[in-house]
């Protein structure tokens, strides 16, 4: 009896001891702590990307040239729309139609590509204005949040092609990399392409709970699960901004481009191209698809980026290469000279030449571009191993010019390089089979001077002259200077490429080069305290009117700019490639105009080349180194009557 009682007692100790662990449990969950509530709400977890800022991009002298600004997409998640919301008033603080509501919120959902349990875009780049409307209402329209992001603003407005543009990633994109998901958005030209992983930074995660409402109640275990974005690498790009600028500004209305390296290191001080246009006009905002599509229409064609992509018959440029090899070879002696007489003759006919002074030396012809001396020399080089076997010099040519960097990619952190066309042995025993009698030096020798089938990039004729400012050796032509972090740079712009051309050799090319602009036919590039040293070229164009071409470095010693200019039927070398390259010399080195050159200055940016069907083009989003139609075509006077 009583042991049965003993146990009976011991029964109700533990009900009533359970009893208050449930009522105390009970009183923490509902009063002290509601956690465990506010999780029984809620339906979902809403995974929330948090996205980087990307990576800043400064000029050589710490100007910031590409910032960020943010941006405003409104997300929704469709089966947490619910359907009793006020759509009207929803649509009018969007300023949107009740028909594009629900256009935006239909969807192939058996494409895989969208969910109704999942986040897409409703409204992509909403204004300040707009966004700031809906946080004060975006509580009554459960399913809808915004979403913030950064999109690139470029204070200077200049750079358009080699600073690049952001697109939205396409199924291309995610596929090649998971880092990437729909809407996102990814360089898609110029720098923002090339260094697109150093950039773009890496985004984090914001774990919310949302309750039966589709509203977010706070964070998923107060945040211990969330992750932080990571901003991109800010980059020091090599460009001087304010030279960049100048250079479009003297390509005001015409066609070609411009290409400054500083030699010593291979960083690209400038690279322009025109036309051109703002890059501002291609941010993400509402209206870029309209002004994209305008852009990519435009006759004269802005998208193209001539200083990579085009490639162009260098001119008697071409003829500093020649030199450099023939005196290399021993084909050519320093004080070799030559009678021009009007020009050279060969099998009965003529190869004009300009009227000159007499060619006494190397440095004369060079000075004077003598197309009869390098018709002559390059016939020698070709012929070194006797007249019936031009192939085999040829190959020796070509194999000093492929270690200048052409007929092939120099490498530049740049996309889209086009590799020029170097024209090789085979390809002209192709084009002259041996049972029709071949070929023999005769036939090529146009190249002597620039011509025929050879092409090259305005970066290529950039990098030669850079290699001759160096004496024969040249860094890969790049970008990107520094990350402001440490981060080092890709080490193959570090490294230094030998042409096998001698240092004595390349210095009386330098010589012949710095005649040309004291006493020859770049006259109008000198400039009185800086010793330019440069060679026009004339580019032949059986489409029209002909190509005006110059390279040149400076100072003579221990030079700071390299710099090639190409602008299109614009006439002879010294007509406009050899002044403006001359002004973004004395720009870069000086820091300003001489008033006495301030003349030469307007007159390269006023001149018109543009066809003027298409200069008559309206396109209000032009900049004004594209048509501009009250600026009537200039007809030079030309300073001298260089050769070819």
């Amino acid at each position: 009896m009583v042991e049965s009682f003993k146990r009976q007692r011991d029964i109700q100790i533990v009900i009533v001891l359970a009893a208050a662990a449930l009522v105390i449990r009970a009183l923490q969950l509902q009063v002290i702590d509601d956690s465990y509530r506010r999780a029984a709400d809620a339906t979902a977890i809403h995974r929330m990307t948090a996205y980087p800022s990307r990576g800043l991009v400064f000029d050589r002298n710490n100007k910031l040239i590409v910032n960020n600004n943010a941006m405003y997409d409104l997300m929704v998640t469709y089966n947490q729309i619910d359907p009793k919301m006020d759509t009207t008033r929803f649509c009018q603080m969007l300023d949107i139609t009740r028909d594009e509501f629900k256009q935006n919120l239909r969807k192939d959902w058996s494409s895989g590509r969208f969910s109704k349990n999942v986040p897409f875009v409703f409204l992509k780049k909403i204004t300040t204005q707009t966004y700031a409307r809906l946080q004060e209402n975006l509580y009554e329209f459960p399913g809808f949040y915004v979403q913030i992001r950064n999109i690139r603003r470029y204070p200077f407005s200049v750079g358009a092609h080699l600073l690049g543009y952001i697109n939205e990633v396409d199924n291309r994109d995610i596929s090649r990399d998971a880092a990437y998901a729909s809407g996102d958005y990814i360089g898609a030209a110029g720098i923002e392409s090339e260094y697109e992983s150093f950039l773009r930074g890496e985004k984090g995660v914001n774990f919310l709970l949302k309750n039966n409402l589709g509203r977010i109640v706070g964070p998923f275990q107060e945040g211990t699960r969330d992750t932080f974005a990571v901003s991109g690498h800010d980059m020091i790009s090599s460009i001087d901004i304010d030279l960049q600028a100048f250079g479009e500004y003297l390509m005001a209305n015409k066609t070609g481009s411009i290409v400054a390296i500083e030699p010593s290191t291979g960083e690209i001080l400038a690279m322009v191209s025109a036309p051109t246009y703002d890059p501002n006009l291609l941010m993400m905002t509402q209206t870029r698809g309209q002004i994209f599509s305008e852009l990519l229409n435009d006759p004269l064609k802005p998208f193209f980026d001539r200083t990579v992509m085009a490639k162009y018959p260098p001119g008697s440029i071409f003829k500093t290469i020649v030199t450099m090899v023939g005196l290399q070879e021993g084909t050519l002696h320093r004080e070799q000279g030559y009678s021009c007489n009007g020009g050279y003759f060969y099998a009965g006919r003529l190869y004009k030449c300009h009227a000159h002074a007499g060619v006494g030396n190397v440095v004369d012809g060079l000075a004077t571009s003598c197309n009869t001396y390098f018709f002559s020399e390059f016939r020698n080089i070709v012929d070194k191993f006797g007249f019936s076997n031009a192939g085999q010099g040829l190959d020796m040519f070509n194999s000093y010019a492929k270690r200048m960097g052409l007929g092939q990619r120099l490498g530049v952190d740049y996309p889209n390089e086009n590799p020029g066309n170097l024209p090789s042995t085979a390809y002209y025993d192709k084009i002259y089979p041996k049972r029709l009698g071949g070929w023999r030096s005769p036939t090529i020798m146009s190249m002597g001077i620039g011509q025929g089938e050879l092409q090259l990039t305005t970066i290529q004729m950039a990098n030669i002259a850079a290699l001759i400012a160096n004496r024969g050796k040249w860094y890969t032509p790049h970008l990107c200077k520094a990350f402001k972090d440490g981060t080092p740079i890709p080490p193959q712009f570090k490294e230094l490429h030998d042409t096998g051309i001698s240092p004595q050799n390349c210095e009386i090319v330098v010589e012949g080069m710095a005649q040309c602009v004291n006493r020859g036919t770049a006259r109008i590039a000198a400039l009185a305290d800086f010793q330019i040293c440069g060679k026009t070229g004339t580019s032949q164009n059986p489409h029209g009117e002909d190509h005006s071409v110059f390279f040149a470095f400076a100072p003579k010693d221990n030079p700071k700019i390299a710099i090639a200019v190409y602008v299109e039927n614009a006439g002879w070398g010294a007509s406009y490639a050899a002044p403006i390259a001359s002004l973004m010399i004395e720009k870069y080195l000086r820091g300003y105009i001489l008033p006495e050159r301030k003349a030469l200055e307007e007159k390269m940016h006023q001149a018109n080349l543009l066809d003027n069907a298409l200069a008559a083009i309206p396109l209000a989003k032009r900049k004004g180194n594209v048509a501009i139609d009250t600026l009537p075509k200039a007809n030079m006077p030309l300073d001298e009557k260089p050769g070819k």
